[in-house]
């Protein structure tokens, strides 16, 4: 008996060890994603989507030392951390398979998603030059990322410890309209970039439906996001995660809007704002799907809870 309680406790704590290494890595997957789609607004703010005229090489070299400058920089090295990325998509679902009886029965379908995902992103970023940075290209290109990033979060968050309170309710279906109107909300900015519809819209009276469907866009989201916050705080044995998350979302969206109304004042002339609109939209939804995650699973624990209870009477 006592041998078989050691052996137990050897397998838990291997299973402890592979889970923490895959989520670490997980985890530093989305911190680069992050960093890879700040960079490539920071390339298509800076015109410099076309800075290396060939793919996937760059004046075709690895290395472009002869013809770098910022913008050949910003696009090499937005190729530079895409493909880092996509090593480190290919070595998680390699760990993943190869520790599967260690993991939830999930992670290794959940790893193989996201690296199909990581290859429809790099097959978009390659039209994007070949096809001369056309809108839709583009558009799909920041939503695939978006995914991507989504799946990471997904992963990440349901592997990592949680102590639940069963004190979530509807939260969770806040928090799911508020990821899917933040996105909805990333794809129309990404149409209004790569369009130029500010622009467009401003000077020559073109675009403006695409612009004014950004500006709409902004109601649905900041009201759910609200609602969201309202509510976490009127919850008071919520645990402290999703308080802070919810918080963490309130002040993204104040922070959002801010920047929206500058770079739209300033008609995007300022890079720096209009790099950081973008960034923290991504850094809103990841929080967002982070939150969740975590609703869904404190609501899973109530569930399960109340179904024990009724097992007892």
């Amino acid at each position: 008996m006592a041998n078989s309680v050691l052996e137990n406790e050897v397998i838990l704590s291997k299973d402890a060890k592979i889970t923490d290494r895959i989520r670490g890595l997980v985890w530093k997957l989305a911190i680069a994603t992050l960093l890879l789609m700040a960079v490539g607004s920071a390339t298509r703010v800076m015109n410099a989507g076309l800075a290396c005229p060939d793919w996937p090489l760059c004046y075709g070299t690895l290395i472009p030392t002869a013809q770098m400058n910022l913008q050949v920089f910003l696009e090499w090295f937005h190729r530079l951390d895409a493909a880092l990325i996509g090593c480190g998509a290919i070595a998680l679902v390699i760990l993943s398979w190869w520790q599967k009886q260690h993991l939830p029965r999930w992670q290794p379908i959940l790893a193989t998603v996201a690296l199909g995902l990581i290859v429809f992103q790099g097959v978009l970023g390659g039209l994007t030059v070949t096809e001369l940075l056309r809108f839709d290209i583009v558009t799909a290109h920041l939503g695939t990322a978006l995914l991507y990033f989504t799946t990471l979060l997904i992963m990440g968050t349901s592997m990592m410890p949680y102590q639940a309170t069963g004190e979530a309710g509807k939260l969770v279906w806040f928090g799911l309209a508020g990821a899917v109107f933040v996105y909805l909300q990333s794809l129309l900015g990404g149409l209004v970039a790569s369009q130029w519809a500010v622009h467009q819209c401003l000077m020559i009276a073109q675009l403006c439906t695409v612009m004014n469907s950004h500006i709409a866009g902004v109601l649905p989201a900041t009201v759910t996001i609200i609602i969201l916050w309202v509510i976490a705080r009127r919850t008071p044995a919520l645990s402290a995660n999703l308080r802070q998350l919810a918080d963490t979302a309130g002040l993204l969206l104040i922070s959002q809007i801010l920047l929206g109304l500058s770079t739209f004042r300033l008609h995007l002339q300022v890079e720096i704002l209009t790099v950081s609109h973008q960034a923290v939209g991504a850094a809103l939804l990841g929080t967002l799907v982070t939150f969740t995650v975590l609703a869904w699973r404190d609501q899973k624990t109530t569930v399960t809870l109340t179904g024990n209870q009724q097992s007892i009477i």
